[in-house]
Formats: C-alpha cells, structure tokens, sequence
C-alpha cells in the first residue's frame, strides 16, 4: 500500500500528504498538497462522515488536485490543496478545528484553509483562532465566500447557454439546483431575479422549508432531480452523482454546477459529450470563492462579486471555445488546458 501510495502521488505530481490527529479530541484528517510551483496552496476543509479510510484519502487526493486546476484556469498566482477531517459522533469541534489550525499554522504559509463541506463560519472561527492561514469568518477576512462562488456559477451558466444556442433568455429557461445550501440558495436567488424558472432538490427539509418561505422554487423529489426535463442541471451538493447510471437519467442541455468532482469518472464528462450534454467542468465554473480568498489573502483586497464571476465568466468561455474548435469534450480540453500549463 505504500509504494502505491507514493506511486500515485509521483502520477498525479503531489507534493505532501500529511496524516494528522489530535488524541485530545479525536480528530483525524488527511491534508494533501498537490502543487505549490506558481504559489502556496489554497483549499478548505471537508469534514465527512466517511465508511473507510481509503475513500477519504482518496477524496483529499481528488479534492486538492483539481483545486490546482482552477488556479491554473483561473490564472492564479496559487496551487491546490485540501483537508479531509473524518466525522465521527462525540467528535469535539472547537478542539478538532483548533488542532486542525495548529497544523495549518506550523507551515508557515505554505498552505491557506477556507470553508468546505461542513465547514462553515463557526468552524472557520475556530481554525482562525489558531492561525492567520485561514478565511477569517469575521470583518478582518476575505469576506462571504459562497456568493462568489454562485455568482461565478451563473455567470458560467449563461456563458454555457450562449455558447449553445447563441443566446440565454431568462424568461424561456428551466434551471434545477440539487441541494440549496449556501452555494445552491444564492444561485437560485440570481436566477429568479433574471426571471428563469427554477426547480430544486434537498435532502434536508429545514432547508426546503427555508428556502420555500422566501424564494419562489418549485421542489422535486430527491432521487427524481435526474429525470425532469430542463435546460440547465446545476448539482450544488456533493460530487459522484454522475456515473454509468445517472447520466443516462439527465434530460436536460447543459450540466454546470456549483459541487466539486461531481463526475464519478472523467470518462462520464465524455458520456455527457456523446448524449449532447454540454458539461462545464466544475473545476472552471465553481472557482469563484478561490478567486476572492487567494486574491484577499495574497493581494489584500476584495475581489467585487461582479468582478469575481466575470473572472470565472472569460475561463467557461475560454475552455468551450477551445473545445468547439477541437471537437473534443468540455472536461478533456479543460484538462489539457489545465494540466499542460502545469508542465
């Protein structure tokens, strides 16, 4: 296992992995650093309830790595990384997160943290105790990052409607978000302000009846969002719902979203191409919150919203472009736009 280990690392070109735990609390996570060639790594923390180790080792891997990606995309003076904290019952919070910033603040630098998964404002507030590496939740950071990230999403969303039938028409399109967290709430507010229809899907029904209470979205059943005919399938929760079986289900134009690795596979990016699903890769089109962190933590301003998603904006159109020209997929143009500048 570990000669496979290293093996995939050197594949893959990763610098650092680093196993952490804190007996005080019981934390254990995994902090993977892919490439700090053009500058130090950005990434959050995803904290996960997962069933075996491997896949949440390999969920740092996959994580940290297409965080290089958007860097390189986005022209960001950064590299990618990631923390993957394994959620258990009776995991203490403010300890674990305090660890987690202990650690980050032993490099020195050499890598920033920010919100994932389960990662919010408190959590935030607990790491940054520890260390200045971190997205302050409070008035002295980078200010609220989830806006960023949705603004650039529907940005790219349109950037992908023009690019497929020559305009967007608000008015005319069917949008369905799965999962109305932070990222999917914000987007679906833009999209009602432009006059789009819009459907979603939630697991967790506090957010359904939150989120119905002050926005006009008609909800569909989890585990039904694949099959409702729309124009845009926008998957805002967590990645792995494409593969051999739900790409089949999907009757809709364009696949773009705000959730990471949402491909089981890169080759499902490629099944999309052949159904004539446009699919915009989401390490392109979600990139808005890296944007405004790195930009705050290496520049010291504040990236303007519209500024970010406009940022976003040009590299959806850039990596389509290039895809139409080479008739290839979305996902293997932006991977060898990505992965041939890293070299």
């Amino acid at each position: 296992m570990p000669l496979q280990l290293f093996d995939a690392m050197a594949r893959e070109g990763f610098e650092e992995l680093v196993a952490l735990h804190d007996s005080e609390s019981g934390m254990r996570a995994l902090l993977a650093i892919h490439d700090t060639s053009r500058g130090p790594a950005f990434g959050g923390i995803r904290r996960w309830s997962y069933s075996v180790e491997s896949t949440a080792l390999m969920d740092a891997l996959r994580l940290a790595r297409a965080m290089t990606r958007k860097c390189v995309l986005l022209d960001l003076p950064c590299g990618g990384g990631k923390i993957v904290m394994l959620d258990r019952e009776g995991l203490d919070l403010k300890q674990a997160y305090g660890a987690i910033g202990r650690a980050v603040e032993r490099l020195n630098g050499h890598y920033y943290t920010g919100p994932d998964v389960n990662t919010g404002p408190e959590e935030l507030g607990y790491v940054s105790a520890e260390t200045s590496y971190c997205t302050d939740p409070g008035l002295e950071g980078p200010g609220e990052l989830a806006n960023c990230t949705a603004e650039g999403v529907f940005q790219g969303i349109e950037a992908a409607l023009v690019s497929l039938d020559g305009e967007v028409d608000w008015s005319q399109r069917k949008v369905l978000i799965q999962g109305l967290g932070a990222v999917g709430e914000m987007l679906a507010r833009r999209l009602l302000e432009q006059g789009a229809r819009v459907l979603a899907s939630e697991i967790d029904p506090e957010r359904v009846h939150a989120v119905s209470a002050s926005l006009e979205v008609e909800m569909v059943e989890p585990g039904t969002e694949m099959e409702a005919a729309c124009d845009v399938f926008a998957p805002c929760a967590l990645g792995g719902i494409l593969h051999d079986l739900s790409v089949e289900r999907l009757q809709c134009k364009v696949v773009a979203g705000g959730a990471n690795n949402p491909l089981s596979r890169m080759e499902h990016g490629e099944r999309l191409h052949q159904r004539g699903i446009l699919f915009v890769p989401d390490f392109v089109i979600n990139a808005g919150a890296l944007v405004r962190g790195s930009i705050f933590h290496l520049e010291g301003r504040r990236e303007p919203v519209a500024v970010v998603g406009g940022r976003v904006r040009r590299s959806v159109e850039r990596v389509l472009s290039a895809a139409q020209e080479s008739g290839t997929a979305p996902i293997a143009t932006a991977l060898r736009l990505a992965d041939g500048a890293e070299s």
